[in-house]
């Protein structure tokens, strides 16, 4: 995004801004995302870069790929579906999301992705992962993503509901569990400013995770994932204070739900999900305005 600056009547100065977008998980709660990315395809916003970990990169995908409603159509028809969330998926792919079919099945054949116009888009795209050995945050580009989703499945495979996905020597879960808001990562690749979607309520505080005995026991092979789940809740709530700080300073503008959305992660009811998205395309619209007039403000405004 480029914005002229009137200097004096000689002189024109162009500034150049790099826009970002991040995008949180939360599995199912990403339909919230999915209205406010639907609403900037609508209302023509785009950004130079975005950024997504689980369920935001899935989303994240479809937006620079212009496929408005895309998202939307799978969670909405398929969630019922056995294939994508159920106790038989646990059963035969260790996995209560359905991995075969949400990351071949319906990007290939049911809802096909439209890789070209991805690929060819000068919009960056990165996906976070988090590395099982280490218990850190791992990065993927768009060249990752060249007709393969092993980046998306991985970002998208969460602890103790999900098998460790290998990719290019490497295991890795849930992009989420070690950067659960990459906004930091978006600023150090070069964006000027962000903007931030967020699947959860602005008062929202993550507290620690209840599955300790099962996790350990999982990841016994594992110890810095293991510290990695159980700082978990304190990397969370930092993410945020520092969220709040970069709002403070005029680089980030937050999108996020008023109050807590009424679905969870494994929701499955169309109607619930449909209403998420509902709201997000709501709350983006209410703050078409603000957002074009943030990346507007000279560098160094605070919003």
């Amino acid at each position: 995004m480029v914005f002229y600056k009137e200097q004096t009547s000689n002189d024109k100065d162009v500034v150049s801004m790099k826009t970002g977008l991040v995008l949180e998980g939360g599995g199912m709660r990403g339909m919230y995302t999915i209205g406010v990315l639907d609403r900037f395809l609508n209302a023509g916003i785009s950004f130079d870069y975005v950024i997504g970990v689980s369920a935001g990169a899935c989303n994240g995908v479809s937006f620079v790929a212009r496929q408005r409603g895309r998202n939307y159509r799978i969670n909405t028809k398929y969630a019922t579906d056995k294939r994508y969330i159920s106790l038989s998926n646990l059963m035969s792919e260790r996995s209560l999301f359905g991995m075969k079919f949400l990351f071949e099945t319906v990007p290939d054949e049911l809802v096909p992705f439209d890789y070209g116009t991805f690929l060819s888009s000068p919009c960056e795209f990165v996906t976070g992962v988090t590395d099982v050995k280490l218990g850190r945050p791992v990065y993927f580009g768009k060249e990752a993503l060249d007709h393969d989703t092993t980046v998306l499945r991985a970002s998208s495979s969460i602890p103790c509901f999900s098998p460790m996905v290998p990719f290019r020597g490497g295991l890795y879960l849930d992009g989420g569990t070690s950067d659960p808001i990459p906004f930091r990562k978006a600023l150090a690749d070069g964006c000027d400013r962000v903007v931030v979607v967020l699947t959860r309520d602005r008062a929202y505080r993550k507290k620690p995770e209840g599955l300790r005995p099962v996790y350990r026991t999982m990841y016994r092979r594992y110890p810095a994932m293991i510290e990695l789940l159980d700082r978990r809740y304190l990397i969370y709530n930092r993410t945020l204070d520092d969220l709040r700080a970069a709002e403070a300073k005029g680089l980030a503008l937050v999108i996020a739900p008023e109050a807590p959305l009424s679905i969870g992660r494994f929701e499955h009811d169309p109607r619930r999900l449909a209403a998420a998205a509902q709201l997000g395309y709501h709350d983006a619209a209410r703050l078409e305005q603000k957002i074009r007039s943030f990346f507007q403000k000279p560098a160094g405004v605070p919003r």
